[in-house]
Formats: C-alpha cells, sequence, structure tokens
C-alpha cells in the first residue's frame, strides 16, 4: 500500500506517528506525502479542545474528499474519547490511543478485505507500557524517546486521562537500550517525552523516579544532548536538582507546567500545587544550573478568572522572569469538569489578556537573550533558513549564524553578537 499519515496535536502524538511510520515501512508499505495519491490515509487526531475535534473533522474530511475509494483510518485520542463521532465522516478504520501494532495489521486487513473495522478498549484497563520503535525517518538531529504514557492528574480542564488513561512507564533497560540505539542512528539530541512523564516510574512500585530514568538515559547515550519534556514542579527537589546537574549531557532547559501564577484559579483547575511551590522549583533550578532556560504554559481566561487574579498571575510571571511562554486563551472542552463551572469569561476578555500576557513574555525573553550577547555557547544545527543556519542552544534559545559550512547535524560553538527578536543572532568560532 501507498500509505499518507497526517499528525495532529502533541509530541506523543508525532512520535507514535513516527513509529506507525516505522511499522508500515518494515510491512513493506510505501511512505507518501498526505497531499498526495495513497491507498491509505491515516489520521492520527488530538481531542485537547474542542478546535482541536473540529480539525480532526476537517483533516478526515478532506481525505476522503481527495479520494473516495482509498481508505481513511483514524486514530489517537479524538476517536478514543468521542467514538460517537466518527459516525457521517465515512471513516474505513477507527481505533484509539494503544495498540499501535494492532492498528498496522488492521489496516492492512481493511484494504486487504475492502471491508471497515472499529477497535477501540477501554484506556483505564491498560496496565503495561507499548514499546515502540524509536526515531523518525527523516534528518538525523533531534529525536523524541517517548517514556511514558497515561495521567492520573484528573486537572479539571484536560481529557486527556481519559483518553490515555493511567500511568505506563517504558522499562528502564529499554530506554538505555533505545537511547543507545538513537545514538548510534547519529541523533545528536533526544528529547524524553511522554503524556506526564513527570510520573514516570510510579507503576513500578520499586522506588524508581524521573531522575534515575535521566541518568540512564544520560550514560547510555553519552555522546547526545538528553532534553525534558514538560515537568510537573514538584518534579523538582533538592535531590532532583543535585543529580542533574551532575549529567554533562543533560540540556539545563525546563519546561515547568504552570498554567497560571494565581493561587485560587490553580485550585480551580485542580493542580496539585500552589505558586510558592511553583517558585521554590525555579529558585532551585537557578542555584542548580547556570542560566537555565525555564520555561512554561500558561492559561488565561479560566472559568472564573477576575482582573484581580489575572494581575497575580501577570506579577507571578514577572517573579519567575520566565525565558519563554507559552499562552493559551482558555478553550472549553465539553467533557470535563472546568466546561461546566459558572464564570465563563468571554472570549474578548480572553484574547485581551492572551495579548496581556504575551507583552509579558516578550518582555522577559527579550532580557532573558539580551543576557547571553558577548557569550559563547554550543549550538545543535538543524537546517538551512533564507541563506543562514538555524540551531538551539542547550537552553533551548534559536540562534541563527551565516556560514558556507554544512552544519546540518552539527554542534558548534557560536558567539552570540546580537538579539534578533525571539532569537540571538552570533559568530562560528
Amino acid at each position: 500500500m501507498r500509505v499518507a499519515f497526517y499528525t495532529l496535536g502533541c509530541k506523543v502524538n508525532q512520535y507514535e506517528t513516527q513509529a506507525l511510520e516505522q511499522l508500515c515501512s518494515v510491512r513493506g508499505h510505501t511512505l507518501v506525502p498526505f497531499e498526495e495519491e495513497a491507498d491509505a490515509y491515516v489520521i492520527n487526531t488530538c481531542t485537547v479542545t474542542a478546535v482541536s475535534d473540529k480539525k480532526s473533522r476537517q483533516v478526515i474530511r478532506r481525505a476522503r474528499k481527495r479520494a473516495p475509494e482509498a481508505l481513511v483510518a483514524v486514530c489517537g485520542c479524538y476517536p478514543q474519547t468521542h467514538p460517537g463521532d466518527m459516525e457521517g465522516l465515512e471513516v474505513d478504520l477507527v481505533s484509539g490511543t494503544g495498540d499501535r501494532q494492532g492498528f498496522v495489521e488492521l489496516l492492512e486487513r481493511a484494504w486487504r478485505e475492502r471491508q471497515s473495522f472499529t477497535a477501540l478498549d477501554d484506556p483505564f484497563r491498560r496496565r503495561d507500557f507499548e514499546v515502540l520503535p524509536p526515531g523518525g525517518l527523516e534528518g538525523r538531529t533531534r529525536c523524541m524517546l517517548k517514556v511514558e504514557d497515561g495521567c492520573v492528574n484528573f486537572c479539571s480542564y484536560c481529557i486527556i486521562p481519559y483518553a490515555r488513561g493511567a500511568v505506563r512507564s517504558l522499562p528502564l533497560d529499554e530506554a538505555r537500550r533505545q537511547a543507545a540505539h538513537l545514538a548510534a542512528e547519529g541523533y545528536r539530541e533526544l528529547v524524553l517525552t511522554g503524556i506526564e512523564i513527570s510520573s514516570w516510574g510510579q507503576d513500578h512500585r520499586d522506588g524508581t523516579s524521573l531522575i534515575d530514568l535521566i541518568e540512564g538515559v544520560c550514560a547510555a547515550a553519552p555522546g547526545c544532548q538528553v532534553r525534558l519534556g514538560s515537568l510537573e514542579p514538584r518534579t523538582v527537589t533538592e535531590d532532583f536538582c543535585r543529580r542533574a546537574a551532575a549529567l554533562p549531557n543533560l540540556c539545563p532547559h525546563f519546561h515547568l507546567s504552570m498554567q497560571s501564577g494565581c493561587d485560587s484559579v490553580l485550585r480551580r483547575m485542580n493542580r496539585k500545587y500552589d505558586t510558592a511551590r511553583f517558585y521554590e522549583s525555579v529558585c532551585l533550578l537557578r542555584g542548580s544550573f547556570d542560566r537555565p532556560g525555564i520555561t512554561t504554559d500558561l492559561i488565561v481566561g479560566f472559568p472564573g478568572e477576575t482582573e484581580e487574579e489575572f494581575g497575580q498571575t501577570l506579577d507571578f510571571l514577572r517573579r519567575c522572569a520566565f525565558s519563554a511562554m507559552h499562552i493559551f486563551p482558555y478553550s472549553r472542552r465539553p467533557g470535563t469538569p472546568a466546561a461546566k463551572l459558572p464564570g465563563q469569561v468571554l472570549n474578548a476578555v480572553k484574547e485581551e489578556r492572551a495579548h496581556r500576557a504575551a507583552r509579558v513574555a516578550a518582555e522577559l525573553e527579550g532580557a532573558y537573550l539580551k543576557g547571553w550577547v558577548g557569550q559563547s555557547l554550543p549550538v545543535l544545527f538543524e537546517e538551512r533558513r533564507e541563506g543562514r543556519w538555524r540551531g538551539y542552544t542547550t537552553r533551548y534559545t534559536q540562534v541563527w549564524v551565516e556560514s558556507p559550512e554544512n552544519l546540518h547535524n552539527q554542534l558548534r560553538t557560536v558567539r552570540l553578537d546580537r538579539v534578533e527578536g525571539d532569537s540571538l543572532a552570533g559568530t562560528l568560532v
């Protein structure tokens, strides 16, 4: 078969699509771009917001319209949580967030027998981590390594626990093996990803935690930079920082999931920390690493958020002095407790607050970047764009340089000369 894939949503979805591509290739199928003619179109969906659902439906309809005779298969979080929505979309194969090997086998069967199949399970009955082939099929620079699946935090705005089920962790020995394999394949950076990587090891019940995994991966791939995905702030303890700071190939970039800088809003979100504990994590990281990149996510306009509460959040952003931020207006997700909370904020207010938060974020990012001007840092280069090479420092700061050399997948020292918007520009040393 000629198989085309389309991915919506998070890095875990991207990782799982890459694994599906590899499974298809190993079984003799040909991968083609989604915009080209194919025998089967596979859409790996997202359901984090109602807008995500809408985008998934649009892609499904587009595939069906383009190729009425082709097989259209849908997997991922959207059909897992909303299987009834698949009716009327003319989908030939419906699957969820589990059993990727079985999905490929059903894809072949649906094509061979010209039949439709639905294969959905109860994600909360899953107990084992599904080991998938790591690595992508294209340029070898940065690679994701999925180490965890599932989440039991049940934040009031989030539907993902219902799509992914309980916590399952990649076994430590397998994580080491995959990390060594990826390093041998030529990747220069591994990104540990999952639905909630801070929960890694909880299901093993042997006392191991995320820092044990990080140490194991760093030791197995000493020639690779190792970068962490999003962290729950309570993961960052004195012991975590002491052990992490001793790892020479761990990137000093930490994405702490915040969502709000106001304690009353955090309680309504059912987050498990307050601003004091979050700030403690920030201070521990800054005390253990040299000017680490500390990034975060922020949801503005959560139900009931007052102007005073939003003002507290803006003050807290400045106090934490993040190096970069992702800012999202709250999106009402049917099926979550937050969707039923009183005090739903008007869209215009949410957008206005998002703009104000973005101005603060730009101010903080500019200050962080300016502090690196005149310094030299290693940069892992990825691609050439408009005559210049683009790469990232270990702190996940984007850097541009002019060079006639082919810098793809090279780790080179760069003298940082100036700030350009949300990036730095420099010269190869």
